[in-house]
């Protein structure tokens, strides 16, 4: 049994001045999750495996200017809005507004400084459930093009179940949209590819992109693609495959939609790898995933130096559609005042 709790250090200023904290949260099975103040950004992820060693399963940098730099949003908190947004171009209430394009012609992440490029205000708390990082952001209207002021409160808890909780609520004084989201780049060995990790994703229907990984519309039934994960299937099965839509995006990089009640917090998907007997199990709210293989990382030195490979982590990010605000079937991304947002991801660990 490890004695439970938070703890503090500085991590460095922004190149603006501002000081930046990293958050140690340790339960009491001695699993331990480091967060920055700094876009939210989950630093490190300790969880034991099947022979009690403890490693470090996200992946990341060791110092703040390296996030400062990244541009694969590594372990950040997304928004204003999380994935794209066709053109950075939307209309809500008998207004157009054009927002920040940081993706060709589109708005990728909440545009080119997003919610992972801010510091946040935050508070530690003891809960019953475990240690918690409280972070606060104030959103002003206009930010990168989108309207009203936008009052957003992120709590991630460290649970006693082994589970980091991220959850979201937000309130808005006009009519504006609203899509948040977690960007972690998972590696459940610590090293190396995770082609052999296999997969399990509770949808029976996925949202297909264009060439410029904005969705058609389609809602297209993943029955006899390379989409369908409803059984547990390695990663790198069929990544290779001649599919259209694989090739689109250089590997896995597609939304996943759930057959589920709006706002039910539900186990959506499992991951697990054999070597570490490491298990991941994702819990959401929302309504689809985006299951991405890091088709783009490029070598980078990470953490320790350990160079960030395509397909050395994978990525499990619950959230509304891409490109929502623009198809009307989609469910809806609009907040108005009086009303609050509520989002609640669950990264839950075990072993085998």
């Amino acid at each position: 049994m490890s004695i439970p709790g938070i703890s503090k250090t500085s991590f460095g200023k922004t190149s603006g001045g501002q000081a930046v904290d990293l958050f140690t949260l340790r339960n009491r099975n001695g699993v331990e999750a480091r967060i920055t103040n700094y876009g939210g950004i989950l630093v490190s992820l300790r969880t034991p495996d099947k022979s009690g060693k403890f490693d470090d399963v996200v992946l990341g940098y060791d110092h703040l200017d390296q996030y400062i730099r990244d541009t694969a949003h590594l372990g950040g908190i997304i928004g204003r809005y999380g994935n794209r947004i066709a053109n950075g171009k939307f209309s809500l209430n008998g207004s157009t507004y054009k927002l920040a394009a940081n993706n060709g012609d589109n708005s990728l992440h909440g545009g080119i400084q997003g919610f992972d490029k801010v510091v946040w205000t935050a508070q530690t708390l003891e809960t019953p459930n475990g240690p918690a990082l409280k972070l606060d952001y104030l959103s002003k209207d206009g930010e990168e093009g989108f309207p009203g002021n936008l009052s957003v409160t992120a709590i991630y808890t460290l649970t006693n179940d082994n589970a980091l909780q991220l959850d979201f609520t937000a309130t808005t004084d006009k009519r504006t949209i609203c899509n948040l989201t977690q960007h972690s780049y998972f590696n459940l060995r610590g090293q190396g590819d995770v082609l052999d990790y296999l997969v399990q994703i509770d949808a029976d229907k996925f949202t297909p992109a264009n060439d410029k990984l904005i969705p058609t519309g389609e809602l297209r039934p993943v029955d006899g693609t390379p989409f369908d994960f409803r059984k547990p299937t390695a990663i790198g099965a069929r990544i290779g495959n001649d599919d259209e839509q694989l090739k689109i995006a250089n590997g896995y990089d597609q939304n996943w939609v759930f057959d589920k009640p709006p706002g039910k917090l539900a186990l959506v998907a499992r991951v697990s790898d054999q070597a570490s007997g490491r298990t991941l199990e994702v819990f959401t709210t929302e309504p689809g995933m985006q299951f991405y293989t890091a088709n783009f990382l490029d070598g980078a030195a990470g953490k320790n130096g350990r160079p960030l490979h395509k397909r050395h982590g994978f990525c499990m990010e619950p959230q509304h559609f891409p490109d929502s605000p623009n198809h009307r079937h989609f469910p809806s991304v609009e907040l108005q005042p009086g009303e609050v947002y509520k989002n609640t991801i669950i990264y839950k660990f075990s072993v085998v």
